[in-house]
């Protein structure tokens, strides 16, 4: 039941940008595509923690190292960082992804974006919240050997230069927004976080729409549908089995799992969308998705399931041993 779980959520985040091509095709502006999404997102959140309590409560483990009565100011602080990860780090890498998806394909879009589990490691060493080992390392060199290839091998798809920036910036984006993230993941419930994270978002795309001259949203019926399924499927449907099957599986093998989010969108898009990647670049991809799954492994020992309960928001289980008891740099 968990590892299902866990590849029922996988498939929801892959099939994300299928959504999102054939949201274009509807006539979807990505304006109007970010805003819907994260406001009917924060809408469908909230109902569920107006309908189950209980998932506004934390789990007692994930506070027993917390100082107690923490001030009001703390709390305060902390609702402002989590909202503040949607307004800024998710908004932004949401923006460049789905920016990126209008210049270039879908499966070469997903395995670009998908550096972003090396990227954190990296900085997670350069920070000192993790140690490099040999294993590491060695992962680190796959990778990137595989990212070169699916660059390289780019003859198979439509390849556009500013759209592979714009990947790599989300990479990037994404990679930030997860080290701050490690930070606040530890001291609130997940789905709490997830509808502050998603109510951030929407709430500065709202403003960049005023500011803008609004999004247009006179579009088809179709359009509407597609839209509801990035929400729906690829949003809260994803992360609440995420969240159920982590629960199940505990956080390495739910990481590792993730993995298979690339695979379903390269399979969509070859089945939906008429992509295909080349020999080249499938071998690059096969190099990357071993990488990360090598990275997302850890000695057996005790953990907190609340770690890797936002992988969605803060991905990776822990950045380093003693990082999920304290505030990173």
């Amino acid at each position: 039941m968990g590892p299902g779980l866990c590849l029922v959520s996988a498939a929801g985040f892959g099939a994300m940008a299928i959504f999102g091509k054939l949201a274009y095709d509807a006539g979807v502006s990505p304006g109007a595509l970010l805003l819907v999404r994260f406001s009917l997102a924060a809408v469908l959140l909230g109902t569920v923690l107006l309908v189950r309590p209980r998932l506004r409560r934390a789990e007692p483990r994930s506070h027993q190292h917390e100082p107690a009565g923490q001030p009001a100011g703390g709390r305060v602080r902390l609702l402002a960082t989590a909202i503040g990860l949607g307004a800024v780090g998710y908004a932004a890498q949401a923006s460049l992804f789905f920016s990126a998806l209008e210049l270039m394909d879908a499966s070469l879009l997903s395995l670009m974006l998908y550096t972003y589990p090396v990227l954190v490691t990296v900085a997670a060493v350069v920070l000192g919240r993790d140690r490099l080992t040999p294993g590491r390392s060695a992962a680190l060199v796959t990778a990137s050997a595989g990212t070169l290839l699916v660059l390289l091998g780019a003859g198979g798809v439509s390849f556009h230069p500013l759209g592979a920036l714009l990947a790599f910036g989300a990479a990037i984006t994404y990679t930030v927004y997860i080290l701050v993230a490690d930070t606040v993941v530890h001291r609130l419930p997940p789905v709490v976080l997830s509808t502050l994270v998603m109510t951030g978002a929407a709430g500065t795309l709202g403003v960049r729409a005023l500011v803008t001259g609004g999004v247009e949203l006179d579009f088809a019926l179709p359009g509407w549908f597609w839209l509801a399924c990035i929400a729906v499927v690829s949003t809260v449907v994803a992360m609440l089995a995420f969240f159920a099957g982590l629960k199940r599986t505990g956080p390495s093998t739910a990481a590792i799992l993730s993995t298979f989010e690339p695979v379903v969108t390269t399979a969509l898009a070859a089945l939906t969308l008429g992509e295909s990647l080349s020999a080249v670049q499938l071998a690059g991809g096969v190099l990357v998705l071993s990488s990360v799954a090598v990275l997302q492994v850890r000695p057996s020992g005790p953990r907190s399931d609340q770690e890797s309960r936002s992988a969605r928001l803060g991905v990776a289980p822990s950045l380093s041993p003693g990082s999920r008891h304290h505030a990173g740099p």
